[in-house]
């Protein structure tokens, strides 16, 4: 016999969430003459309960309440105002969005908000301590890893964790763990070049 879920968080039945998702569905692709899209949009945002979500986000603790449906790159762009994650393909694709979620990379834009009850969370905003910037945001600057900049606080947090996991051996390494932060800009040279200076200087990061 299968168990019932235990999480409180997730207790609605298999059927109860693929009902839910075909009225969704139905109520997004309405015929125009039967709806208003700006009326989905707000029967499609009432239907949601929202969830309560003990979060740490730099440092700090936050009691919210978001909807199962929000991720954690809108949570924190829309509803902590912390707009250093970037949203770029919103696909899982490009990087822009990568944070740090019990000191682990992940792209939020892939990721429920939900599903980081009780965990640590660090943006781009995290890293420095007043004016006082990480050994990363330094190296950036330096050897001029970046040009328009859009992409730049994803690839910080990508090159950090390619520094702690030890994957920055060498210019072929770094490349391919950091083959998932595109840079539109093309200044690839110069984000190896400040991610091999971090490495080998040693500091902890």
């Amino acid at each position: 016999m299968d168990k019932k879920p235990t999480n409180k968080y997730f207790h609605e039945s298999r059927r109860g969430f693929l009902k839910k998702s075909t009225v969704l569905a139905a109520m997004a692709t309405a015929h125009p003459a039967i709806t208003k899209a700006g009326d989905n949009a707000e029967k499609i945002a009432g239907y949601f309960e929202k969830i309560p979500l003990q979060i740490e986000i730099n440092g700090i603790s936050h009691n919210l309440s978001v909807e199962p449906r929000v991720t954690l790159l809108d949570l924190l762009r829309e509803q902590l105002a912390l707009t250093g994650t970037k949203k770029g393909c919103d696909h899982g694709q490009c990087g822009a969005c990568t944070v740090h979620v019990n000191g682990k990379c992940i792209n939020s834009c892939l990721t429920l908000a939900v599903m980081q009850n009780g965990k640590k969370v660090t943006t781009i905003e995290g890293l420095s301590t007043g004016d006082n910037l990480h050994p990363m945001q330094e190296a950036f600057i330096k050897h001029d890893g970046f040009q328009c900049g859009y992409c730049t606080p994803g690839q910080i947090m990508s090159a950090i964790a390619c520094v702690k996991e030890d994957h920055a051996g060498s210019a072929e390494e770094i490349r391919e763990f950091m083959s998932g932060n595109i840079c539109r800009c093309g200044a690839y040279v110069h984000i190896v070049n400040a991610i091999e200076k971090v490495a080998k200087g040693g500091q902890p990061l």
